[in-house]
């Protein structure tokens, strides 16, 4: 079994496997908690009167990057994913990404995602985590502290509550 067909097992396994640059990450499955933030703020994902993007997000998901097989718990698309596409592992990059600290895996989401998606082709990282309010929010030449609750208006066109 190669290292991609592992890490989509994973989930067998009761954990979350990535790769980011030739590294294997685990994390626990996420819990009811984390799942209700990642649900209450895709639910605001929406698109700015000036933007072209269709704002598609996608949860929990696969996406193979060129450097590595990621998770994010929430992926912004600006088109919905081809039917091709849908069947498998997602190749397109999305335009952000947004990550929910796990207690525990605080390192994961603060100091390795954000470099990792922005050399990827992300345009947006953001990363909040419910024990502390803190909202990171990361883009090409700047990093932002914010405060949830706090509207984000994204590069691509779309908005987003944290």
């Amino acid at each position: 079994m190669d290292l991609q067909q592992l890490v989509l097992r994973s989930d067998e396994l009761g954990v979350r496997l990535e790769v980011v640059n030739g590294l294997a990450i685990w994390e626990a499955q996420p819990l009811y908690r984390h799942q209700k933030h990642v649900e209450r703020i895709a639910a605001s994902i929406g698109r700015l009167e000036c933007g072209d993007c269709d704002c598609v997000h996608a949860l929990d998901v696969y996406i193979q990057f060129p450097n590595g097989l990621k998770r994010p718990d929430i992926s912004i698309f600006c088109r919905e994913p081809s039917e091709a596409e849908q069947d498998s592992v997602l190749t397109m990059v999305p335009e952000a990404v947004v990550e929910v600290v796990s207690k525990g895996y605080e390192a994961k989401d603060l100091e390795i995602g954000p470099p990792f998606y922005l050399s990827q082709g992300v345009k947006d990282v953001l990363v909040f985590d419910p024990q502390t309010l803190l909202v990171l929010h990361v883009c090409q030449g700047q990093a932002r502290r914010l405060v949830s609750p706090v509207v984000v208006d994204l590069a691509c066109g779309c908005s987003v509550i944290i």
